[in-house]
């Protein structure tokens, strides 16, 4: 199976500290663990911006990935990392799925049924506030946001 990956960081400090590193080498080691091809070209990545808006280069080129039939399943390492704002991960999920690609988060596996597609948007739900909340917390510490 043909798959893609997305990553993404919101901010310098996550850069720096290479998380995008690690957010592109798992999806790698799940689709080797999977028998899955993970081509290169199919790496989308948002390098310091926010998981609050689909406005997102990477994002973008992922979508049309799905789109285009390109991949059968697109890995992320975790619900977050693709948006902050539930309905737009809502949205993008069931785009997704629509194109008849299986998305896969390594973090967490979620199945179709009721209680795992509840225990996903209830993720979701919180993803947005938490990340309203920290960047309140680091702006009083004294960093940037």
């Amino acid at each position: 199976m043909l798959a893609a990956a997305y990553a993404r960081v919101s901010t310098d400090r996550q850069d720096r500290e290479q998380t995008i590193d690690s957010q592109i080498d798992a999806p790698r080691r799940a689709a080797e663990k999977l028998g899955w091809h993970l081509a290169a070209g199919l790496i989308c990545r948002d390098d310091g911006r926010t998981g609050t808006t689909l406005a997102r280069p990477g994002l973008d080129r992922l979508r049309d990935f799905v789109a285009e039939g390109t991949c059968a399943a697109v890995l992320v390492c975790s619900p977050d990392r693709l948006a902050r704002n539930f309905a737009h991960q809502v949205l993008v999920i069931d785009e997704f799925r629509r194109a008849g690609c299986e998305v896969v988060f390594l973090n967490h596996a979620f199945g179709d049924s009721p209680e795992q597609q509840m225990l996903l948007q209830m993720q979701g739900v919180f993803a947005g506030p938490w990340c309203k909340n920290s960047r309140r917390a680091f702006a009083a510490a004294g960093g940037s946001v």
